[in-house]
């Protein structure tokens, strides 16, 4: 908790008034009008209203004095985590020159009357690169590949794979070219022979070679029902894609392989075929960040003298590092200046700045006075009169920027040939910055960590040091039969933003390898020798929720039933659900009474007449059996997984 503040004073405006009437009565018993219309009481009113101002201001001192220690002991606000997600951008044709997308290209949000234009800004260069088909190769398992180019120039109809197909057998498509970060369209005229399998889920992967092996390709669309009709196959190239001499053919290499099929799933008892192949790039995907890029801002000028500051025009400043690229002009030329996090290694020639990411401050190195009276410069002093600049840097970030996968839609830089752009998925990671009340409560945490991890709490505050952008941060004790004696368990939930309805996906409570890296990397160099470290996602526990309404007569049961399943998916949320909306407490149980209250409000709902939780497997989608009840194990959060509602109306 924050550091109580005294009250000096805290006598108030009538305290003021009534004091001075009794003082009035002592010195003066022969004024006896002191009703609020008497000019005397009207003046010691005034007074007393001045009076009660010099008292506020007078207990303002102890929470400035307060900011100023926290400032002392180094306690300074959080900036900002601007979102991130991939843009695609798709070509209004196929080309045969490449487009350029430069780093910094700007796409955003749809503007509307309620809301302003959420802006993202493209983080790297993309290259939407023009590709043919040159080769077409068939390989079985376990044999040599087989040149097949010229027979799908003829026409004739070949087998995508062994006559009986096994897992393991591909057919290998070779470009003209390297397409990394690009989306791919194969055209495949195919022949319904694949007898079999299920459209819907075809046992197979598409894959592109890169440095590192094979990498799976995202399929946007597969037209051809796994090879079984005429039709377009469209494919998102991951990057690293490369031109290799895989198969004794230099190309950009693509293939399509047969996996094992799963339980249940419909596997080829005979091989499709295909007599004609076709290959073009119609767009490219790239990594944007919630930020809009300043260029080119003058600062003024420079006084010459050490510790002078100077603010941005725009803060929050986000981004990577370096954050802020600073010119000064010397000698009629532009020098770069390098932001440092402090001046402590910093001799006088070195030209570092420091930078307040959170309110767009910039400080140069001060000069410090030593003990035997000399006087040492920490970081370069600008020369006076020079012309400071900030040639670029970057202004955004908050939890605006965590929009919905599908609002990116604008394109507000001019870029030929791009006809739309969309998020594929949602963005995440942004969040706002630190207020002065979240640093005064963080602030004894801080002084009685140290900066390293010994209690649970510790590891929970050191955890969202390291990733403020993540929803969720608990930390239990491992146990010892599976994480080994000594063991702290850090259980991280990212980012999420949910689908139309309230929807959240599996794999969008997943967090991503580099987020759980980093997280391990920051608590494993501040804990304590012996301590084991597991930093992983919590387990979710599917709950599938089976309830029959009635709703009141006239009510429309199409409205009734969707507000249903948006409240159980709000109430069953892991970032949002729960009680108190601040997203479900781990290891608390699932009960249908409680479910029965959430549906009994909801707008329209006369009786709720049955409600059965079933527990389900977020991966394989199995439910068990009905219950009353489902516990929940400590480290376990609930996941709604496919609600099932019946509402019953007047002609029902």
């Amino acid at each position: 908790m924050a550091l109580p503040s005294p009250n000096l004073d805290d006598r108030r405006f009538q305290q003021f008034v009534d004091d001075a009437k009794r003082y009035i009565q002592q010195r003066a018993p022969e004024w006896t009008d002191h009703n609020v219309s008497d000019p005397g009481v009207t003046l010691v009113e005034t007074v007393a209203h001045m009076a009660d101002q010099i008292v506020y201001r007078l207990n303002r001192v102890p929470e400035k004095n307060h900011l100023a220690f926290l400032d002392l002991i180094g306690i300074t606000l959080f900036p900002p985590s601007a979102a991130r997600t991939d843009v695609t951008f798709w070509l209004s044709a196929p080309l045969d020159d490449a487009v350029q997308l430069p780093a910094g290209t700007e796409v955003s949000t749809v503007r509307t009357e309620a809301e302003e234009a959420v802006v993202f800004a493209t983080e790297r260069d993309l290259s939407v690169v023009s590709c043919e088909l040159a080769h077409l190769v068939v390989q079985r398992n376990g044999e040599a590949a087989v040149d097949r180019t010229s027979d799908v120039g003829e026409g004739k109809d070949l087998l995508c794979f062994a006559e009986s197909p096994q897992p393991g057998d591909c057919m290998l498509l070779g470009l003209t070219a390297a397409v990394p970060h690009c989306v791919v369209v194969l055209t495949l005229d195919s022949q319904v022979d694949g007898v079999g399998v299920d459209p819907r889920q075809p046992p197979l992967v598409w894959e592109a070679w890169t440095e590192d092996g094979w990498r799976p390709c995202e399929v946007e669309r597969d037209g051809t029902g796994g090879l079984n009709r005429p039709g377009e196959v469209v494919l998102h190239v991951p990057g690293g894609h490369a031109r290799s001499r895989n198969v004794r053919r230099e190309a950009g290499w693509l293939r399509c392989r047969v996996t094992g099929p799963e339980a249940g799933q419909p596997f080829y008892t005979t091989s499709p075929t295909v007599r004609s192949a076709e290959a073009f790039t119609i767009g490219g995907t790239t990594g944007v960040v919630h930020a809009e890029t300043v260029r080119d801002e003058a600062l003024g000028e420079s006084t010459g003298l050490p510790g002078q500051r100077l603010r941005l025009a725009n803060a929050p400043v986000v981004g990577d590092l370096p954050p802020l690229h600073l010119q000064i002009a010397e000698r009629d030329a532009w020098t770069d200046w390098e932001v440092v996090p402090h001046f402590a290694a910093s001799g006088p020639l070195d030209r570092h700045l420091t930078l307040d990411a959170a309110t767009g401050e910039i400080a140069f190195g001060p000069a410090v006075r030593e003990p035997d009276g000399a006087l040492r410069q920490y970081g370069a002093v600008p020369p006076k009169g020079a012309v400071i600049r900030a040639r670029r840097y970057r202004t955004g970030g908050g939890r605006s920027g965590n929009v919905a996968r599908g609002a990116v839609q604008v394109l507000r830089n001019s870029v030929p040939y791009v006809s739309e752009v969309v998020n594929r998925e949602a963005a995440r990671g942004g969040v706002d910055g630190e207020s002065v009340a979240e640093a005064k409560a963080r602030a004894p945490i801080t002084l009685r960590a140290q900066d390293r991890a010994v209690t649970l709490r510790d590891y929970e505050e050191l955890a969202r040091r390291a990733a403020p952008e993540t929803a969720r941060i608990t930390c239990i004790e491992g146990e010892a039969d599976q994480h080994g004696a000594h063991a702290v368990r850090v259980l991280v939930v990212p980012q999420a933003v949910s689908d139309p309805g309230g929807w959240l996906r599996f794999e969008q409570l997943v967090p991503g390898d580099a987020l759980l890296e980093r997280i391990t990397r920051y608590l494993d160099d501040r804990r304590l020798l012996g301590t084991r470290l597991a930093v992983g996602p919590p387990y979710y526990q599917g709950v599938t929720v089976v309830a029959t309404l009635h709703a009141f007569r006239g009510t429309d049961t199409d409205t009734v039933r969707r507000q249903a399943h948006e409240a159980l998916y709000r109430h069953l949320d892991p970032l949002t659900g729960g009680a108190h909306g601040k997203g479900w407490p781990f290891g608390r149980p699932v009960q249908s009474g409680e479910v029965f209250a959430v549906l009994q409000r909801v707008p329209g709902v006369e009786l709720v007449d049955e409600v059965l939780l079933h527990p389900a497997d977020p991966l394989t989608g199995k439910r068990g059996d009905p219950t009353e009840r489902i516990d929940l194990e400590p480290p376990a959060l609930v996941f709604s997984f496919d609600h099932r509602v019946r509402v019953i109306g007047d002609g029902s």
